[in-house]
């Protein structure tokens, strides 16, 4: 092989690791605010308290009126959706900067929220109506009225249950009333009812197989998804506040407001055993909790006491392990991904932002090196070349 081949496989080469790494992706990517390692609280002193969970501490927070309830929280990270029921109104809000983007003004004092599975749809409930809204989250602009006849407790999104579903079937909206589940498809046809006799309030759904509800009278039914039937009773003498569950376990975590403690439900089905013991387990607390979310992980529990703390909880070594104070009436708290890398649902970052979070020396220096062995190559066949002619001219 002579000079010019090897420059030029050699050039070949660094061109190929200046690919990759242009499209290595960096382990520091966020989303939009940060919000894959921050927990959000509604009710907080200020309106919605923003914890850091890698930090454990209080970072920031929002200056939000009308006492807001539920907050959830954009698959990219990048929007708030929150419902302010002492203002009538539900809020999108830039999750790095605070700014409002949009607000939709609504009846019923609105104080629960869900989204549609591909979030492009925010339903909007509360007490005072019996309608839940479906709104653009982008523009706030209602698309769609369920109309339920019933005050509303609880709202929760999940996909088909049918036996012939496909990707592409409607998701499912179940909504909580004053004595009864009811389950629409999210493009407005009602599916049915499922009649619960102690008055259903808040409602979680894990999976494809089971819904966990509290009622007002103190108790956690099990209802099966694809029946629509009350499986049975899991706990008695609540109040329960607002349910989690671990994404990776099934396992349901119940804020007991009557003993101050998260009871732990195993995940249940149709099928199992009646004798199975409920609470698997129990964490004890310092307060009356309201509401919990657990990390994706399964890592991390935050529980929001109507006390103004959050408690940050190890899941699995079951342990408290920082207290955070952020004042007001905690109502609701969701958090980002955590840790951040996993690979959830979070904004994908174009090829351009990943160039940019690239350490500079080893862009600048690869840089050097593709442009030092092209000008090499040049040169050399060049030199080839007047060699050539030369040799013609001779013959």
């Amino acid at each position: 092989m002579n000079s010019i081949s090897r420059t030029l496989c050699l050039l070949g080469a660094v061109l190929s690791l200046f690919v990759l790494l242009l499209g290595y992706p960096s382990p520091s990517a966020r989303a939009d605010g940060g919000a894959p390692q921050l927990a959000y609280v509604a009710g907080a002193a200020p309106g919605v308290s923003i914890i850091d969970i890698a930090k454990q501490r209080v970072t920031g927070s929002f200056a939000l009126s009308g006492d807001p309830h539920a907050i959830l929280l954009s698959p990219d990270g990048s929007m708030l959706y929150v419902t302010q029921p002492g203002l009538g109104r539900v809020a999108v809000i830039a999750a790095k900067t605070g700014k409002t983007l949009c607000t939709a003004s609504l009846p019923g004092q609105p104080s629960l929220l869900a989204l549609k599975l591909d979030a492009t749809v925010l339903y909007v409930a509360g007490r005072g109506d019996t309608s839940v809204r479906a709104l653009n989250p982008m523009n706030c602009a209602v698309e769609h009225t369920f109309e339920t006849h019933s005050p509303i407790y609880g709202l929760a999104v999940t996909a088909s249950t049918a036996p012939d579903a496909t990707p592409s079937t409607p998701n499912q909206l179940w909504i909580t009333g004053a004595s009864a589940l009811t389950v629409f498809e999210v493009n407005g046809h009602l599916l049915g009812t499922v009649p619960i006799a102690d008055g259903p309030q808040y409602i979680c759904i894990p999976g494809l197989f089971t819904a966990y509800v509290t009622t007002r009278q103190g108790t956690v039914v099990a209802v099966d998804l694809n029946t629509r039937q009350v499986i049975r009773t899991l706990l008695r003498g609540g109040p329960f506040g607002t349910m989690d569950y671990d994404a990776t376990t099934g396992e349901v975590y119940v804020p007991d407001q009557q003993r101050d403690q998260l009871d732990v439900l195993a995940p249940v089905a149709l099928d199992t055993p009646a004798t199975t013991q409920e609470p698997a387990r129990v964490l004890p607390l310092s307060g009356s909790p309201q509401a919990v979310a657990i990390t994706n992980d399964g890592g991390l529990g935050f529980v929001a006491l109507s006390n103004g703390q959050v408690l940050m909880l190890d899941i699995p070594e079951r342990k408290m392990v920082a207290s955070f104070v952020v004042g007001g009436t905690p109502h609701f708290i969701i958090t980002g991904t955590y840790p951040p890398g996993d690979s959830l649902p979070q904004q994908a970052v174009p090829s351009s932002s990943l160039v940019s979070s690239l350490s500079g020396p080893l862009l600048i220096l690869s840089a050097a090196l593709v442009g030092f062995l092209v000008l090499g190559a040049l040169l050399l066949f060049g030199r080839w070349s007047w060699q050539r002619s030369a040799a013609r001219k001779r013959l």
